[in-house]
């Protein structure tokens, strides 16, 4: 459970992601129904994978980089860089989504691309991130602080 759950949080994000880059390529083409269906789609499993981490970090805790040393400051900037990015494109999701449900879709549109773009880096770190804590450099679990501050 303790390796399986993150790797299931990881594949929400990872499918979110892909499902983004799929509703890019439907509104390039125009087909404005099966891009909110598929963006939707995407919103629900981000969604998912928030309330799942959370509970995870709350019941479980998060597991600490258990690489050598001389890695450790250059993982902490990756991370911290993921956190900030993660959090940032999550508010600007919300803001694309709630923009498209006015039906504000000038602004939409432009907010869209930033938000794309940084949900698909937030997704391509977490990624990394993961293969990070639970293939290569699995540590000890411990508390949120004690996983971003070591």
């Amino acid at each position: 459970m303790q390796t399986l759950l993150p790797l299931f949080t990881t594949s929400l994000v990872s499918s979110s992601a892909i499902l983004v880059a799929i509703g890019w390529r439907l509104i390039l083409k125009n087909k404005r129904e099966q891009h909110k269906r598929v963006m939707l789609t995407a919103a629900g499993l981000a969604l998912a994978f928030f309330i799942l981490y959370s509970l995870r970090t709350v019941v479980i805790g998060n597991v600490k980089f258990g690489g050598p040393d001389y890695l450790l400051v250059p993982y902490l900037i990756f991370l911290w860089t993921h956190i900030i990015l993660s959090t940032t494109s999550a508010v600007f999701g919300i803001v694309t989504l709630v923009l498209a449900f006015r039906e504000r879709f000038e602004r939409h549109r432009k907010i869209g691309r930033i938000t794309s773009v940084m949900w698909l880096i937030t997704a391509f770190t977490g990624l990394a991130v993961y293969i990070l804590l639970y293939v290569l450099f699995p540590g000890d679990v411990g508390t949120i602080f004690d996983a971003i501050l070591h």
